[in-house]
């Protein structure tokens, strides 16, 4: 019988069942993208791993990002393991410490001219424990400022890249222009990631801000969304929303895509959806805050799963997957980890929609940023976190109060 190596491409995966039959000797793959853009390179170099492997076939098994950690946790809870799949920064010390993630180590320097000492200690700092290694980062992406030029040139205004390229780009000068923005063009100055900044894209939110004001979330066991810089950028954030007006409100939903909100957040990968814009656009580095520049990473690694049937091979499909050849390809959509693709032109030149120039901020972003928060009890963490930053986005709330709030759910937890 021939083995097969099965990464399925379909959005109606729910708590592991899929729309289409998988063979049971076939290795699934989840990821949360529905790209046909990010699908089809996927499945190239799914593809190309048939010059060693001809008898394996590979398809994708795509779960929402927002349901993601959930719906993964009930499979492998339920017996209906993935053998391999993308993990997000914010649940891997969970999954590490549950010990249900196969160590890669002696498959990846043991494969020929895969140069693991390409990736940085810096790179592998969260999927790694000892020798140990848990996952291989495909995606060390920097969050960006995509913003509207067209609105920005509607409302007279310099853009957040001009902004930046003269050292003016900072959070004061966010609120600035995102008011202008409302008031000359009645358009949104900003919405949080994909409009999800209230729910499930809660620490998207407020990461940037309060990094740039020298804030944290937490560290070494103690919580600091209830310290004076962490409050006073969230205070900055409530008076956007409820006294500007700039940025989406709750229970009301903006579309930068389709060019209802001037500024987002977001990383490289989702560029793949401006191709249908019906504007001019670009994008930027983070404002800058109190603190400085602070860069904020969101981090994926492919991981293998201890319980599939065929974790072997896929641990060498990671091998293959994560070779410098296909990080080079993948650097189009997924700023890269290893030394050697980041540093070159396969990177500046990776992206056919978005220019070098600012493909630079990407790979400066990437040198300097620290990776979002996670902790071996993220999960819990971030629902014990929920409903006390519901309680932030009323008009009337106080901030101070309601992180301390935040606080008190989350520190018994770290």
């Amino acid at each position: 019988m021939k083995t097969r190596l099965v990464i399925l491409a379909t959005s109606t995966v729910l708590f592991g069942l899929m729309a289409g039959p998988v063979l049971a000797e076939d290795l699934r793959f989840t990821v949360w993208t529905g790209s046909e853009a990010h699908l089809k390179m996927l499945n190239e170099i799914a593809e190309s791993f048939k010059q060693k492997h001809p008898d394996v076939n590979v398809q994708f098994e795509t779960i929402p990002a927002a349901d993601y950690t959930q719906k993964l946790t009930f499979q492998l809870a339920g017996g209906n393991p993935p053998d391999l799949g993308w993990m997000m920064e914010d649940a891997a010390p969970t999954f590490a410490a549950a010990n249900v993630l196969m160590d890669l180590g002696p498959t990846l320097k043991a494969t020929e001219d895969y140069d693991y000492a390409d990736y940085s200690e810096a790179a592998m700092g969260l999927w790694t424990d000892g020798e140990t290694v848990h996952g291989v980062p495909f995606s060390t992406s920097p969050f960006m400022i995509f913003y509207n030029e067209t609105l920005f040139d509607e409302a007279g205004i310099e853009t957040p890249l001009e902004l930046a390229e003269k050292g003016e780009w900072n959070m004061e000068k966010f609120q600035e222009v995102a008011k202008t923005i409302k008031e000359k063009t009645g358009k949104w100055g900003f919405e949080f990631k994909d409009g999800q900044g209230y729910d499930s894209r809660i620490m998207h939110a407020l990461m940037p801000p309060i990094r740039a004001y020298g804030g944290y979330a937490w560290a070494d066991g103690e919580c600091g969304f209830d310290d004076p810089e962490a409050v006073a950028a969230v205070e900055q954030l409530h008076g956007m929303v409820f006294k500007d007006t700039s940025i989406v409100p709750p229970g009301e939903q903006g579309d930068y895509f389709s060019g209802s909100s001037a500024m987002t957040i977001n990383q490289i990968s989702r560029a793949s959806k401006m191709s249908e814009a019906g504007f001019d656009w670009g994008i930027a580095p983070l404002p800058s805050g109190p603190a400085g520049e602070a860069p904020v990473i969101g981090q994926a690694a492919i991981v293998v799963f201890e319980r599939g049937g065929k974790k072997d091979l896929a641990a060498e499909f990671v091998a293959h997957m994560t070779n410098k050849e296909n990080v080079a390809k993948m650097a189009q959509f997924f700023p890269p980890a290893r030394k050697s693709v980041l540093d070159s032109a396969a990177f500046t030149e990776a992206n056919s929609i978005i220019p070098a120039d600012q493909m630079v901020h990407v790979s400066e972003a990437i040198a300097n940023g620290k990776v979002l928060p996670s902790h071996e009890r993220s999960p819990q963490i971030l629902a014990a976190m929920a409903p006390k930053v519901d309680a932030l986005w009323r008009a009337d709330a106080d901030v101070k109060q309601a992180l301390e709030g935040v606080c008190a759910a989350v520190e018994p937890l770290l």
